[in-house]
This record gives structure tokens, C-alpha cells and sequence, in this order.
């Protein structure tokens, strides 16, 4: 069986595992990448991406913001919708300066995967681990397939990378993991246009037929959602059908109208909430997917993955470069009280702004009444703007 030693093992080259190893070469840390899927595979892979602001700094930090910082679009407020009217928040104005960036999660990707073969150092794609050992012994193990050929890693350290369904969490012995989550009762109808965002902001819409979602992938390229059910047919959507429902959950006194144009992607994402605690068991540790996902609506998915990865890089560097192991002894508390932050934030965003159609007229209400006073009341304001714009980093 073929062997590769090296100082870090990472599973999964998405986001979190590639620009972990984009830190850990930074700090003279050798690591070595495996990813199943094919590179082109990982790099057209659609995913949305509004980065937070201390998200944007990361990357520029670690010298893969070059493309970020030319066609990144800086949304400095949000457009919020109840009541066929509209409300912006001056988010970067509420939060003392910060603004988010929309780039999407495949660029990022891109970016990484270019950084990392610069550095020459192993990203080995088709390589589908198959278990992991020996995760409480100095030197844990990874066997995995690659070229038709068995093959081993051995490292010092493996960070768990490879999202919710891969194979990093479920190598934890059971019984050692607590699980709190929430499934939700609806899901997204998400479709891609070739059309131009009608507002150059984010738009997030409340309506009594459901909540409605203007994102944008590029200038002349829509991203847009339709609250539906979990269970909808994704094909009974037809092209005049979706826009007729856009068009009715944005609508504003005022005659707002939503560009139009050629539907290209059409796709179903259910809604979960989801933790895993704790974030580390002996030589593994989880990042991003892998150990917690949060409802879309407040895009913090990537940007909470990112929290993981700057806290684990920061205490490997710590135990290489000065023999301390605090920081890792540490990584999933400090990481965990972001990520429940983090998590509050988006399920409360995804409760406020969906419709519950089981439950009562009461409900509604509330939600009407939680919308304004973000609106009117500059300390609620606030705190929803420093929320959105992201909490400072733990590490």
C-alpha cells in the first residue's frame, strides 16, 4: 500500500479544507489535500457567496482576494420587503463601516485550487477516503482510493472537511457525538436567470403567499428564491409560473418590477438547521459542513466555515511553530461559540421572514411586528446590521 506522510491531512477540498491548507503553507505547515471529485467538478460547483467583511480581509490576507477585489460587488445595505413596502438598512453606516461582498463560493474555489498548485505541494483530486484510523494516536491515519491504486496518509493532525454527508463525522466513535438540529417545514425553489439584479442590493421579501430572495451571481446574472414546499416538484415550475410568483412576492406600492430573462438552473434546497458538538475527536477535527450547517437566509454558511478554519489554523501554528496545544486543546469550544452565535442569527432570520402556513394568524403578526422594529428602531437596527455583517472573528 502506497504511503504519504505529511504534517496535516485534509479531507475535503471545498472552501474550508483548501484555504485551510492556504494558511498552514502561509505558516510553513506542510499539509496534504484529498478531495473525491474532479477539479472541474469542484470548481463549477454553484453555490452562493455574500462574504462577510471580515471574510473578504481573510482572503486578501492570505493573498487569494486579488479577483475577489475586482469583481466582488460591496453591498454597503439590504433591501427588506413586508407590507408592499420597502425598508433599506444602511448596514455598513449600522455597523461601524463593514459591508458585505457578493462573490460566488465556486470563484472562491477556483482561487484556492490556483494558490494551492502554486505552492506545489499535494491537492491529490479523486482520491475518495475510505476510513480513518487511529484519530486518538499521535499518528492518525487515512486510507483512501486514488488511481485504482490503495493508499494511505499519515499525518500529525486531520481536519474534517468534506461536508455534511462525507466521511469525517461519521468516523467518530458513536456515542461520542451530541446532535442538535432542525429540519424545517418548507424548502427553496432556487433558479439562476440571465437576467440583471433589479436592485444592485440584496432584496429579502415577506409576503403572506411565502418569502422571496434577490441575490445576484454578476451583473447581468439573477439569483432568486421562492418559499415552497419540501416536497415540490420542481419541474411542475415553469418559467412563466415562477416569474408570475417573483413578480407578486416583490411587489411594492411604489410599482417595483423585477427584470426578467432566461431561466438556466432550476433547483430545490431544503432548509436545516444542524450542529455537532464537539467539533473535535483526539487527532481529528471538523470545519464548515462537516460539522454544522445553518438555514441559507442568512448566507452565513461559508463565512461560518471560514471562523472554524482561521481558529484551527491559528492553533496549529501555535503548537508547530512553539510546541503549545491550548489553543487546539480549545478549537471546539472557542469555534462552537461562534457557531451557536452564528446559528442564532440565521434561524431566527429564517423564522422571521418564511411563512409557518400550521400555524396561527398570531404568528404573522409577530413577525410583523419583530420587521418593524428593525426598521424603526435604530439599537434593533444595529445590532441586526453587526449580525449580518459578521461578528469578529474568535481567533
Amino acid at each position: 500500500m502506497k504511503t504519504i506522510k505529511t504534517q496535516v491531512g485534509i479531507v475535503g477540498a471545498g472552501p474550508s479544507g483548501l484555504l485551510l491548507a492556504q494558511m498552514l503553507h502561509l505558516a510553513g505547515i506542510e499539509s496534504v489535500i484529498l478531495e473525491s471529485r474532479s477539479r472541474a467538478y469542484i470548481e463549477n460547483r454553484q453555490r452562493a457567496g455574500v462574504l462577510e467583511h471580515g471574510v473578504v480581509q481573510t482572503l486578501r490576507d492570505c493573498g487569494v482576494g486579488h479577483r475577489l477585489a475586482r469583481e466582488g460587488m460591496v453591498h454597503e445595505g439590504i433591501d427588506i420587503r413586508f407590507g408592499e413596502k420597502r425598508h433599506r438598512l444602511d448596514v455598513k453606516a449600522l455597523s461601524g463601516g463593514q459591508c458585505v461582498t457578493v462573490y460566488p463560493q465556486h470563484e472562491i474555489v477556483k482561487d484556492l485550487v490556483e494558490a494551492r498548485l502554486r505552492t506545489g505541494h499535494p491537492i491529490l483530486f479523486g482520491a475518495k477516503a475510505t476510513s480513518l484510523l487511529a484519530l486518538d494516536q499521535p499518528r492518525p491515519r487515512v486510507r483512501y482510493e486514488h488511481e485504482g491504486e490503495a493508499c494511505e496518509l499519515e499525518c500529525d493532525f486531520l481536519a474534517g472537511c468534506d461536508g455534511f454527508h462525507g466521511i469525517s463525522r461519521a468516523a467518530v466513535p458513536a456515542g461520542q457525538l451530541e446532535i442538535y438540529g432542525r429540519d424545517y417545514p418548507f424548502a427553496w425553489l432556487g433558479i439562476l436567470a440571465e437576467a440583471p439584479p433589479a436592485s444592485h442590493e440584496v432584496i429579502y421579501a415577506h409576503h403572506e403567499r411565502g418569502f422571496a430572495l434577490q441575490s445576484m451571481r454578476s451583473p447581468s446574472v439573477s439569483r432568486l428564491y421562492l418559499q415552497c414546499a419540501i416536497d415540490e416538484d420542481v419541474d411542475q415550475w415553469s418559467d412563466d409560473r415562477i416569474w408570475s410568483e417573483l413578480h407578486a412576492r416583490f411587489a411594492t406600492d411604489d410599482g417595483f418590477l423585477l427584470n426578467e430573462g432566461r431561466i438556466v438552473q432550476k433547483s430545490l434546497t431544503p432548509m436545516r438547521s444542524f450542529v455537532t458538538a464537539p467539533m473535535r475527536h483526539g487527532r481529528l477535527m471538523l470545519a464548515g459542513d462537516a460539522a454544522h450547517i445553518v438555514p441559507p437566509t442568512g448566507a452565513k454558511g461559508l463565512n461560518s466555515a471560514v471562523g472554524d478554519v482561521r481558529i484551527m489554523a491559528a492553533g496549529l501554528d501555535a503548537y508547530y511553530r512553539r510546541g503549545q496545544s491550548d489553543l487546539l486543546d480549545r478549537y471546539s469550544d472557542i469555534a462552537l461559540h461562534r457557531v451557536w452565535k452564528t446559528q442564532r442569527f440565521a434561524a431566527s432570520l429564517c423564522t422571521l421572514l418564511h411563512r409557518f402556513h400550521d400555524e396561527p394568524r398570531f404568528q404573522l403578526q409577530m413577525q410583523l411586528a419583530e420587521l418593524r422594529q428593525i426598521v424603526e428602531d435604530a439599537r434593533a437596527a444595529e445590532l441586526f446590521a453587526r449580525n449580518y455583517t459578521g461578528l469578529p472573528f474568535d481567533v
